[in-house]
Parts: C-alpha cells; sequence; structure tokens
C-alpha cells in the first residue's frame, strides 16, 4: 500500500485526488445508512442488536477507580479520543491547493468535514453502546468469555466493525462494503502525509534547513525526492513496528498536537504583529476576535499535548520527543552547513575574473596503453590549448612501460612521455604525489587532469572497467588546484544501452557524436513536417 500511495503521489495531485475520493464517499454513505438503519431497527421496529463482544466481559485493572487514577484514566481516554479526531490539519496545509477563492472553499470543506465527522463519531458511539459492544486495550487477558481470558489467539475487531456486524448482520452485502471501504479509508488516509511534508520538504529545503533535493519538483509537478523519502521513512517505521497502529499512534499524537499548538502560537504572533500598524477599527475588531479565536485554540491543544505527554509517554511518545530533538539538532547542523559554504564559495569584490584565473595551466593525459580511448584524450587535450601538456603514466610492469615507449616514439605523438616510478607497484599514490609536485612548484598554476575512460552498457561491466580510474578521481577532486576530465570511450556493449535509452528520449553519448551530415530518418521527417 505504501508503494501504491507513493506511485499515485508521484503521478500528481488531481490523480491521487480522484483515486482517494471514491473510497471516502462510499465509506461517509455507508456509515450514514448504518446509523440510520441502526436507528431504525432499535428505535422503531424494536429490535435487539447484539454486538459479537455483547456476551463478553471486561475485567477491571481494579475498582472503584478515584482521585489520581479516575482522573488519569479520564485524562489518557481524553488524549486517545483527541488523536481519534485528527486530520482537520489536512485542510490548513493543502489551502494552496483549493480552486480560488481558496480561503473561502477551506473554510467551507473545514466546516463539512467537522459536521461529518461529529456525526459519525457520536452516531458510532451510540450504536456501540446500544449493541453493548465490549473493547479491551489488552484483550487477550482482560476480555473475559464465561469467566475465561480470550487468550491471545483471538482478533478484537474494530468497534465500526462490531457494530455493522450488528447491524447489517456479519457477512452481508452492506457489511462487507463498509468494511472494505472503512480499510481502504484507512489505507488512503495516509496520502495526509503525502500531501504535508513534501510540500513542507520544499519550503525548509528552501530555507536551507534540509537537503536542496526536497526543494525539486518531477516532471509531474510533484515534489518526489521528499515523496520516495517519505515512502521511506514509512517502511521503516511500518517494519519496526510490525505495523501496529496501537504502538505507531503513539509517535504521531505528541507530533500532530506539538504542530498544532505551534501553529496557534504562531497566528497569535501574526496578528499581534498587524496589530501594531493597522489603524482601521472594523479590521482591528475582526483581528482581535481571530486572535481571541487562535489563543484559545493554543491554550486547549496545549493542554491536550501536556495531557498526552504524561499520559502517552511511556507507551513510546518518549520515541517521537527524542525524534524531535533529532530531527532539529540535524536540521540545524544541516543551515549552519549551508551557511558555511556560501559564506566559503561567495565571489569577492575585486574586478572581472582576476580572483579565480590560474596564472598558467599544465594539463596532464593518464596513459596506460597506446589505445583509441588514449588518442582521444590526448587530441582532445591538445584542443584546449594549454601552456604545458604531457603525457603521463606509472611503471608498475617494467616489461609493459617498455613496450609503451617503443610504441610512442614509432607513432612519433608529439606530446612528451614521463613515466612516473612505483616500486609497490602502486598506481594512484605516484600520480596524486606528482602532481602535488606541480601545485608546490607553481601554487598560483592550475593542474588539469585527464582521464579516459570507457562506456559500457551493463552495471555488471562496471566492475571490470574504470576502477583505478574512479580512485584517482576520488582523490584529487580533494586537491585544491586540481582540474579532473573524463575523456570517454564508447565500447559496442554501450550500443545497447543507447537503444535502451533511446525508448524514453533521443540519446548521445558524449563523444559518439562525430563531424559530417547527419541524415534525418523518413519517420522523424514526416512528424517535423506534420
Amino acid at each position: 500500500m505504501i508503494a501504491l500511495l507513493t506511485v499515485m503521489n508521484l503521478r500528481g495531485v488531481k490523480e491521487s485526488g480522484k483515486l482517494c475520493a471514491i473510497p471516502t464517499y462510499i465509506f461517509v454513505a455507508g456509515v450514514f445508512i448504518m446509523i440510520i438503519w441502526g436507528v431504525v431497527r432499535g428505535a422503531i421496529m424494536g429490535d435487539t442488536m447484539k454486538a459479537p463482544t455483547a456476551d463478553f466481559t471486561i475485567h477491571a485493572e481494579q475498582g472503584g477507580l478515584a482521585g489520581f487514577a479516575l482522573v488519569f484514566l479520564l485524562l489518557r481516554a481524553f488524549s486517545s479520543g483527541c488523536a481519534a479526531l485528527t486530520g482537520v490539519e489536512a485542510i490548513s496545509n493543502g489551502v494552496p491547493a483549493f480552486r480560488k477563492p481558496k480561503s473561502k472553499n477551506a473554510a467551507t470543506t473545514l466546516a463539512l468535514m467537522g459536521g461529518l465527522a461529529v456525526t459519525m463519531f457520536c452516531g458510532i458511539i451510540g450504536l456501540a453502546m446500544a449493541t453493548d459492544v465490549k473493547m479491551a486495550e489488552t484483550p487477550a487477558k482482560d476480555l473475559l468469555h464465561n469467566g475465561v481470558p480470550v487468550g491471545s489467539g483471538y482478533t478484537q475487531n474494530p468497534v465500526i466493525s462490531q457494530v455493522a456486524a450488528a447491524v447489517f448482520g456479519d457477512g452481508t452485502f452492506f457489511f462487507v462494503v463498509l468494511a472494505a471501504a472503512t480499510a481502504l479509508v484507512l489505507f488512503l488516509a495516509a496520502n495526509t502525509a503525502y500531501n504535508g511534508f513534501p510540500l513542507l520538504g520544499s519550503i525548509l529545503a528552501q530555507d536551507r534547513y534540509l537537503p536542496r533535493q526536497l526543494h525539486t519538483r518531477g516532471d509531474r509537478l510533484a515534489f518526489s525526492n521528499g515523496i520516495v523519502l517519505l515512502a521511506g521513512a514509512a517502511i521503516v517505521l511500518v517494519y519496526l513496528y510490525g505495523a501496529d497502529s496501537t504502538r505507531l499512534i503513539q509517535l504521531y499524537i505528541v507530533g500532530v498536537f506539538v504542530s498544532f499548538t505551534l501553529s496557534q502560537i504562531g497566528m497569535v504572533r501574526h496578528w499581534n504583529r498587524h496589530l501594531l500598524t493597522e489603524k482601521d477599527p472594523a479590521k482591528r475588531r475582526r483581528m482581535h476576535r481571530s486572535r481571541a479565536i487562535n489563543a484559545f485554540g493554543a491554550t486547549l491543544t496545549g493542554l491536550v499535548l501536556v495531557v498526552v505527554l504524561l499520559t502517552k509517554f511511556s507507551h513510546g511518545a518518549w520515541v517521537a520527543v527524542l525524534g524531535m530533538v533529532i530531527f532539529f539538532a540535524t536540521m540545524t547542523a544541516i543551515r549552519r552547513h549551508y551557511d558555511r559554504v556560501a559564506e566559503e564559495i561567495a565571489a569577492e569584490d575585486v574586478p572581472g575574473d582576476e580572483a579565480v584565473r590560474p596564472s598558467r595551466v599544465h594539463s596532464i593525459v593518464l596513459v596506460s596503453k597506446v589505445h583509441k580511448p588514449t588518442l582521444r584524450a590526448l587530441s582532445y587535450a591538445k584542443l584546449m590549448r594549454s601552456d604545458t601538456l604531457e603525457a603521463v603514466s606509472v611503471d608498475v610492469d617494467p616489461a609493459e612501460t617498455k613496450a609503451l615507449k617503443a610504441e610512442w616514439e614509432r607513432r612519433g605523438i608529439g606530446v612528451p612521455l614521463k613515466v612516473l616510478a612505483s616500486p609497490y607497484r602502486e598506481i594512484t599514490r605516484p600520480i596524486i604525489d606528482y602532481v602535488k609536485s606541480l601545485r608546490r612548484e607553481s601554487p598560483r598554476d592550475a593542474v588539469s587532469v585527464y582521464i579516459p575512460e570507457y562506456v559500457v552498457g551493463h552495471w555488471y561491466e562496471h566492475l571490470l572497467h574504470n576502477q583505478s580510474a574512479l580512485r584517482l578521481k576520488g582523490r584529487l577532486l580533494f586537491t585544491p588546484g586540481i582540474m579532473v576530465t573524463s575523456v570517454p570511450w564508447q565500447l559496442d556493449s554501450s550500443e545497447a544501452a543507447k537503444r535502451r535509452a533511446r525508448k524514453r528520449a533521443e540519446w548521445n553519448a558524449p563523444g559518439a557524436v562525430r563531424r559530417g551530415p547527419v541524415t534525418q530518418p523518413k519517420k522523424e521527417k514526416a512528424a517535423t513536417r506534420k
């Protein structure tokens, strides 16, 4: 389901909204039909409706709760109920996605959503009480059937499922439809996060509190990187918690009321700033009213947050608190890093490009044998018109080095060849040392290193080629004043990759296009004329 939601959101908001709408409408209609039919059967027809657990009893943890224990129990029920009624934040987060007038349409949607939620919630609770539904936090030991615990093999069905079985009858058409719609709505409820997190991640990335990649939109104008990151995190959490919603809800409930409280406090500060400059009495009255509403909301959600922390902390809410501290520290470190890098690479206030222009450029072409990739790299390096140009090879095998020198002289290549000694048959270290020595002799000069590389068509061929080049590039990138240029040579196997890529888009590997007229295929000519 996570993979399905991910693909659905990568396709775009419009498509995901359509897919989510159908089961939502079926669920809402099914619940209202259940409530109406339950009222008709119980109040008008006088039928006796019994839930599957009506004959069960619940073993109380202790009798006669009073004082602090009773208050604590009520607070736990209060916090659980608040968590069950969350979801309104999806409207406020999704205001930019509404049609104009955005605020009015969002407010109308929020009012309809609140009315539907309260009506359905109260109707289900009323039917649950009428059908005598029994629920226990640990049903294996606290739910009793004929005085005996039901045991770990018993599966406790949700309240709505038990009520539907009592009203419609277990296994009937309406029961199956409502159960299926409920399951789909629960799965698709996760789409709220897909609507909110990628947008939030984009805003934070724009402010340099998260990696810049999260600010990038995909070809469907969705924040693809944020969607994929959210999917990966969801998979990890579902795996670690065994998809147990009772344990996972503890992570959610703390975060949602922290965000509620902070957003309401932020709105209070927003109105305070506007009241300092606004002089119109009518507008000031509206601002005072809005500030009072937001202050009441901040007080209420803050109270719920305190209750949640007190009652749910030992049940797993501490993980969410720890996660918030870690995320805050991580985002702060990311912001410091971006600020430090921006300060470090800021252009100096000097005329032209004198601050970054090197005095001279020394070009080096790495050579192992005289073959086509080497000759292409030499030809390319000559076109760059550097101040000096030389070929460099490492002597790891005297016989091969001797053959290389002989071939170099026989061909009359007009580039001096320098052979570096390597007593321990290393390739990377002698080249790094030689390049650094050039930099030490002339610190204001730049050294350009050309590395011939093979372009292969299969992933496993990468294991057989370019390993020395990768190590060299990795080391040279950390050396100041060194420019590394890869000169590709396409092997025959790269034609397979080219054909695969042509199916998706026009593909030309670097260096694959040669001079001369290009013949356009007949089909492409016809398409162009059209």
